[in-house]
């Protein structure tokens, strides 16, 4: 790394690879440039197939491109110091990001104002503390209250700092007498304030909307400030053992029966269902409840008349798109664009199972339309490439059409914000998807975050048809029936996703994967994963997480163990989630005059520390 620098008054650093012995092939890069720039001739990526049509289901990430520096006068680049080479102002820094220990080397990642990031610095020799230390001279660095590896920048300038505190209205007294004493001693300055600091903090972690001010307007005096509690690690207690149980019979099922064909005791028989699924034979019937398609505390009798209901109008809908004419249909772009969509992917779905082989398979015409009949149903949805995938699985238990449909459209609730347009719930899946891995495993978040994968987009057909192409087709009956339940809680899936990540996480951080091959293996795991272990995994992560007494309230929100907060803005999705502070029931206000309690989260870089050995 070259040294700092000064451009009108103000403090540059300037970050560029330092070759070895003049032999560039000993130069330690963090990721290829894939810009295809003339000044670097790089050798290209090696690309791989992931055995299945990849129009939709395989997600490439963009990665940001390195920031390039202007040349000093008079000195030309080298092809990979240029390409790596950036300069910024320490000004423009708003939090720096530090790898924990127990990956082979170090890192540093620089965040600036504008919520993007630049290339991480790799440090595979050390000194990430060295540069720290000289930042240190001119900035302050605090540690963040959520994460004691993201130091918040501040800068080194008592009359700015004075501003700050002005605008956040911390200290009664006068600002500028707090600022000097809050240099000299961090700690009894803050102690007594800073617990008014918890969303300040929280916001420097998220990346802020585009246009918002900059300037911190003052608490709203109509709110009442709660009080915080900040956690800056949770500490989760033992995985438990968890056994799961034999599949539900159609003798058990029996068992559950009325005399009026009501079913009993439903709660327990859900339990079962969760525990051990059930048999193949029992399926085509308990689908039908486990989907909204019969009520559970409908009779027999109840049941018929509902079902000659709903063929009614399903045939009424299959009728509207049959009876239009070719020629109405050339006049209609969106009805013919959905046609030429359902038909596309009907005659790749599911080919090699005994229901649909074939070309002249029937089960392919029933699956065509019905998708076509739920165009007719939800006109704003109409048809997204993967509810195919959906659809087949429950078309072979189901084995009727009109049944299968309302099956299908009772899965279609539960799922259907994956396919809108914006991918807002995707995005949101994702983002809580991170924040539960960041609680369980936070060592392969940011080994994840060290290899530009961190946004877990390799997670993404996971979620969006729940698995469907990462078993075989018996797992996946399993798995779903197994999720209809809506036990333990209502985000299983997601826990689904942290057990897999679990079983791989050796393989991912002791292999020295890129970003690529990240990608790779995690495509390749497809067909070779056991339901059942996952499942187990799945449980076992729920009830440590259920376990812990100070689980932060998002994450609870999550499992579905705490009522949901009404979000005064949109949560983004950006990594790293912050953990929001554990609430507790309304209690009566306490005492005016009971003390604060200090607020150990919150760290001062301090001047000196261990030499670089310990970076790794």
């Amino acid at each position: 790394m070259e040294g700092a620098g000064y451009r009108d008054n103000d403090v540059l650093l300037h970050w560029a690879p330092v070759e070895e012995a003049g032999d560039s092939t000993q130069i330690l890069f963090s990721k290829k440039d894939s810009s295809g720039g003339d000044s670097c001739a790089s050798e290209e990526e090696p690309t791989f197939d992931p055995g299945y049509e990849p129009d939709w289901a395989v997600i490439s990430t963009v990665r940001p491109q390195p920031r390039h520096s202007e040349p000093t006068r008079g000195a030309e680049p080298s092809c990979p110091q240029g390409s790596w080479a950036f300069s910024v102002s320490l000004g423009e820094l708003k939090s720096i990001r530090r790898s924990k220990p127990g990956l082979s080397w170090a890192y540093l990642v620089l965040v600036t104002q504008a919520g993007g990031s630049l290339p991480a610095l790799h440090f595979h020799r050390g000194g990430t503390r060295a540069l720290l230390r000289v930042l240190s001279r001119y900035l302050l660095l605090a540690s963040s209250p959520q994460d004691s590896r993201l130091y918040l920048v501040f800068p080194h300038d008592s009359s700015a700092l004075s501003n700050s505190f002005h605008h956040l209205q911390l200290f009664d007294q006068d600002s500028s007498n707090v600022v000097s004493r809050f240099l000299q001693d961090p700690y009894s300055t803050t102690f007594s304030s800073f617990s008014r600091v918890t969303n300040f903090f929280r916001g420097a972690l998220q990346p802020q909307p585009e246009g918002a001010a900059s300037d911190l307007p003052p608490p709203p005096d109509d709110e009442p400030e709660p009080g915080f509690e900040v956690i800056s690690c949770v500490e989760l207690g033992p995985r438990p053992t968890v056994e799961r149980g034999p599949p539900v019979t159609e003798e058990e099922w029996a068992r559950h029966v009325g005399p009026e064909g009501r079913l009993q005791q439903v709660p327990e028989l859900k339990n079962r269902i969760f525990s051990g699924g059930l048999s193949p034979g029992l399926r085509r019937e308990a689908w039908k409840f486990l989907l909204g398609y019969l009520s559970w505390e409908g009779t027999a009798e109840e049941h018929k008349a509902h079902v000659r209901k709903k063929t009614d109008e399903y045939f009424r809908m299959k009728l509207q798109w049959k009876s239009v004419s070719p020629e109405q249909e050339r006049r209609n772009s969106l009805l013919h664009g959905y046609r030429s969509l359902i038909e596309r992917d009907v005659s790749r779905t599911d080919r090699t199972n005994k229901f649909y082989e074939g070309p002249e398979n029937p089960g392919l015409g029933l699956l065509n339309d019905i998708l076509l009949t739920y165009c007719m149903y939800h006109f704003d949805l109409g048809y997204v490439q993967g509810m195919s995938d959906l659809l087949s699985p429950i078309l072979y238990v189901i084995q009727n059409e009109v049944d299968a449909f309302w099956c299908f459209c009772g899965f279609m609730e539960l799922v259907q914000g994956n396919f809108e347009e914006s991918q807002e719930t995707m995005k949101r899946q994702l983002g809580r998807l991170l924040l539960l891995l960041r609680v369980l495993d936070p060592q392969l978040c940011d080994f994840l975050d060290s290899q530009d994968s961190g946004s877990l987009c390799f997670c993404f057909r996971w979620l969006l048809i729940w698995f469907k192409r990462e078993f075989p087709f018996p797992d996946v009956l399993r798995l779903w029936e197994v999720l209809w339940t809506g036990l333990p809680g209502p985000n299983l899936h997601l826990l689904v996703a942290c057990a897999i990540l679990d079983m791989e996480r050796d393989t991912l951080m002791l292999s020295g994967f890129g970003s690529n091959e990240i990608l790779k293996h995690i495509n390749e795991l497809t067909m070779k994963l056991s339901v059942e272990d996952v499942l187990t995994r799945a449980e076992a992560l729920h009830r440590q997480l259920t376990a812990c007494p100070e689980l932060p309230h998002n994450v609870q929100e999550i499992l579905g163990i705490a009522p949901p907060t009404e979000p005064h803005s949109p949560s983004p999705t950006a990594s790293p989630l912050p953990l929001s502070p554990t609430r507790a029931p309304p209690t009566p206000p306490a005492p005016t005059d009971t003390a604060p309690q200090p607020d150990s989260s919150l760290e001062i870089l301090p001047e000196e520390e261990d030499d670089d050995g310990a970076d790794s």
